[in-house]
């Protein structure tokens, strides 16, 4: 069998051909999980700069660096992130970083020296500084991982960000992105399963998997995993069908359910967590909030 062959029957040779060559940096990433329980014990100076200096040692579209990383160590503040998340190991995390684009530097630089700017008013801008934004943040996950820290995504933080501006004090064109908690692991925590290269890997163009191939995949990545179909569950289920695509979709999903006994994890991901009725609301609200914050790319301002 041929390397790339090994690499890619359903994710099982290609993890066993992949640890028996790995370095410690790649069994380190192979191996990363989320951190949602934290020791009280503080995280130091040295490290706190080690990680950073990571973090902003991340690639970035030409090299402009256009972020900020707000670090919160106060114990209210905590608090109040956890309580506006809804997430109690916020505030047990005793460093949270808040990462958010940052076009106001530059914006100085460039009135400082003279020079023109427009960024604020560019999507390509935005787009690129977000990545920029995220990738900073994965250097400082990873650089974390590699001393013995646990981490955490908070992207809850988008229901608040004009919260955030105030208690962070954000000016305009610094828009928060992502908030990351830090800290040490009360127990290592467990890689969750995931799809492998032969399902998110596409050779030279895209490639439709036939539908029993997708099944597959996807079962054995959340294998075991079967939601009880309550009386209340159903009714949210049912509910949100019937709100996205109508009564006659939602009577073949509750079908679906009675016939299986159970509620799926795609059901339950988009009908009752991140439902499909609700999760498409607001679009406007965001766009107005991005304009509070300074940007507004949205509009063509050539007209």
């Amino acid at each position: 069998m041929s390397d790339k062959q090994n690499l890619s029957h359903h994710g099982v040779e290609e993890r066993t051909f992949i640890k028996k060559h790995a370095n410690p940096l790649l069994e380190l990433l192979y191996n990363r999980a989320s951190c949602r329980a934290f020791l009280r014990k503080r995280v130091s100076d040295k490290v706190m700069v080690d990680i950073l200096e990571a973090s902003i040692k991340s690639a970035t579209g030409g090299n402009l660096q256009p972020y900020s990383i707000i670090r919160i160590s106060d114990s209210e503040k905590r608090k109040t992130l956890a309580g506006l998340c809804g997430q109690n190991f916020i505030a047990e995390a005793p460093v949270n970083l808040l990462f958010c684009i940052d076009w106001r530097r530059l914006q100085r630089w460039a009135a400082l020296e003279k020079a023109p700017f427009s960024a604020q008013r560019s999507f390509r801008h935005f787009w690129i500084s977000f990545q920029d934004t995220i990738i900073s943040a994965q250097n400082l996950c990873t650089a974390a991982d590699s001393i013995g820290l646990g981490t955490v995504y908070i992207g809850t933080i988008i229901e608040h960000f004009l919260k955030l501006k105030k208690i962070f004090k954000l000016p305009k064109l610094v828009f928060p992105v992502i908030l990351l908690c830090l800290g040490y692991p009360k127990a290592k925590p467990v890689p969750r399963k995931k799809l492998g290269i032969d399902v998110i890997v596409h050779d030279e163009e895209y490639h439709e998997l036939d539908d029993s191939t997708l099944l597959n995949a996807f079962g054995r990545k959340y294998e075991g995993q079967k939601i009880s179909a309550s009386e209340e569950n159903i009714k949210k289920f049912y509910e949100t069908c019937k709100n996205v695509e109508g009564e006659k979709f939602a009577d073949e999903c509750l079908k679906n359910v009675k016939d299986k006994g159970y509620i799926s994890p795609v059901q339950r991901y988009f009908g009752l967590h991140y439902r499909a009725d609700e999760m498409s609301r607001g679009n406007e609200k965001f766009m107005k909030v991005i304009k509070k914050f300074g940007f507004n790319w949205f509009e063509d301002i050539h007209r």
